[in-house]
C-alpha cells in the first residue's frame, strides 16, 4: 500500500501541470461561422501592375539602343585631352643694376601698379658724379697732350729742316777746306774741323728724324689728323660715357609694364650690390599657360589647335587659346639629377611634357596671376574611333598603320 504522504506529494507535483491544461469547454454553436470574401483591388494596385507590365519589355528594348547610343559616344568622343596640371605663367622680372651702391629713396609700394620707364628706386649718386667729373677732366687732359705733340712734330720738322741747312752749310766748307788743304794753303787742324763739323751735322739729322718719327706714331702716324680721331682722345670719351652711363644707372626705372611686388624687401639705406635683384615686376597683360600633360595624351596634340581655359579661382568663367608650342624635351630631362635608366632597378614612369598655350585675353574678364590654377581642354579633333581589335576584324589599318 502507498504510504499516505507520498500520494500527498505526488498530487502537489501535479498540480501545476493540471492548471496549464487546455479548456475543454464546448464553443457555443449559435456563434455564425465566419465566411471568406475575395478581397476587391484598389485603383493605386492595378495602375502599379499596369505599368509593370509594359516596364520591363520597354527596358528590353531600350537595352539596344542604349547601347548604340554608348558605343556611338565612345567611338565619336575623346577629341579633347584634358589635364588640370596646369598653371598661368607671366613674364617677371627681377629689377636690378649693374652698378652698386646705398639705396636713397624708394618710389613705389607693393603690388603698386607700374608703367616702363617709371621711377622705381635711386642709388646714392655722389661717387658716380665725382667719377663722371674726373672723366670729363681726364678728356682735357688728353686733347691738351694730343695738341703739345702736333706742336713738338711741327717744331722738329723745322729742327730738320734747319739742320739741312747746317750740313748743306758743313759740306760747303768741307769742300773748300780739302782743296785748299792738297794745295798746302790750309793747315791740317782747320781741314779736320771741317770735316768734324759735317759729321756732327749730318748725326744731328739723324737724330732728329729719330724724334720726329716718335712723335708720329704717338699722333696714331698722322700728326695731321684731328684730335678726336686720335685713340687716346677716344679712350678718354669712352670712360666719360662709361661713368656718365653709371651715374644714370643710379635711377632704376621700370623694365616693363606691370605690378611691383616684394618692394618691402628693400629699404632706404640698404646698399645693393651689383647684379642683385631688389624686387620683381610681374607683367599683368601678358600671361599665358604652362601645362604638363603626360606623354600618353598628347598623341593628337599640335601647336595651333584650339583651347579651353578654366580657372579654379573663377569656375564660370573661361578663357579661349591656342597650343602655342610644345616642349622638344620631358622636363625630367633638364633635372640635375636624370633619371639613371640603365641601372637595374628601373622603373617605367610616364613623363610629362611641357606645353605652352598663349591665351585671348578680352577686356572685362578677371585678371589672371601667376601661378594660379587652371584646367586645359585642348580639341585635338581626333575622335577615339573603333577599338583597335573591331578595325582589324573589319580590314581596315589601325591609326599610324599603313
Amino acid at each position: 500500500m502507498d504510504n499516505p504522504r507520498d500520494i500527498v506529494a505526488r498530487e502537489k507535483v501535479a498540480e501545476p501541470f493540471l492548471d496549464r491544461a487546455p479548456s475543454t469547454a464546448p464553443v457555443s454553436e449559435a456563434a455564425p461561422a465566419a465566411e471568406t470574401k475575395p478581397a476587391r483591388s484598389s485603383p493605386a494596385v492595378t495602375a502599379q501592375k499596369a505599368r509593370r507590365a509594359w516596364l520591363r519589355p520597354a527596358l528590353f528594348a531600350l537595352l539596344p539602343v542604349a547601347l548604340v547610343a554608348g558605343g556611338y559616344v565612345y567611338v565619336t568622343g575623346g577629341a579633347v585631352m584634358s589635364t588640370e596640371n596646369a598653371y598661368v605663367q607671366a613674364d617677371m622680372v627681377g629689377v636690378s643694376t649693374d652698378i652698386s651702391g646705398i639705396v636713397k629713396e624708394i618710389r613705389v609700394a607693393d603690388n603698386q601698379k607700374v608703367r616702363r620707364g617709371d621711377v622705381l628706386f635711386t642709388l646714392d649718386d655722389q661717387q658716380y658724379r665725382f667719377a663722371l667729373d674726373k672723366a670729363e677732366a681726364q678728356i682735357g687732359i688728353v686733347r691738351n697732350d694730343l695738341a703739345a705733340l702736333k706742336a713738338s712734330y711741327r717744331n722738329m720738322q723745322a729742327q730738320i729742316e734747319q739742320a739741312q741747312t747746317d750740313i748743306e752749310f758743313f759740306d760747303t766748307s768741307f769742300k773748300r777746306q780739302q782743296q785748299l788743304a792738297s794745295r798746302n794753303f790750309a793747315s791740317q787742324a782747320t781741314f779736320d774741323q771741317a770735316e768734324h763739323d759735317l759729321t756732327t751735322a749730318r748725326q744731328r739729322q739723324g737724330l732728329l728724324k729719330e724724334q720726329l718719327a716718335g712723335i708720329a706714331a704717338n699722333l696714331n702716324g698722322d700728326p695731321d689728323a684731328p684730335i678726336e680721331t686720335h685713340p687716346r682722345f677716344k679712350d678718354a670719351v669712352a670712360s666719360r660715357d662709361e661713368a656718365a652711363r653709371q651715374l644714370s644707372h643710379t635711377i632704376v626705372r621700370a623694365p616693363i609694364d606691370g605690378i611691383a611686388t616684394n618692394v618691402s624687401s628693400l629699404q632706404p639705406g640698404q646698399y645693393l650690390a651689383s647684379a642683385a635683384s631688389a624686387f620683381s615686376v610681374v607683367s599683368d597683360d601678358h600671361v599665358w599657360v604652362m601645362a604638363n600633360p603626360k606623354e600618353t595624351e598628347l598623341t593628337y596634340v599640335k601647336p595651333g589647335q584650339s583651347v579651353t581655359v578654366s580657372v579654379d579661382t573663377y569656375p564660370d568663367v573661361a578663357w579661349t587659346g591656342v597650343v602655342d608650342s610644345i616642349s622638344p624635351a620631358s622636363s625630367a630631362s633638364f633635372s640635375l639629377l636624370p633619371a639613371e635608366n640603365s641601372s637595374g632597378n628601373w622603373v617605367k614612369v610616364v613623363q610629362r611634357i611641357p606645353m605652352r598655350v598663349s591665351l585671348r585675353l578680352p577686356d572685362g574678364k578677371p585678371r589672371l596671376r601667376a601661378g594660379m590654377s587652371v584646367i586645359v581642354d585642348v580639341d585635338t579633333g581626333h575622335p577615339r574611333g573603333l577599338p583597335t581589335f573591331l578595325t582589324r576584324l573589319m580590314g581596315h589599318p589601325a591609326d599610324g598603320q599603313s
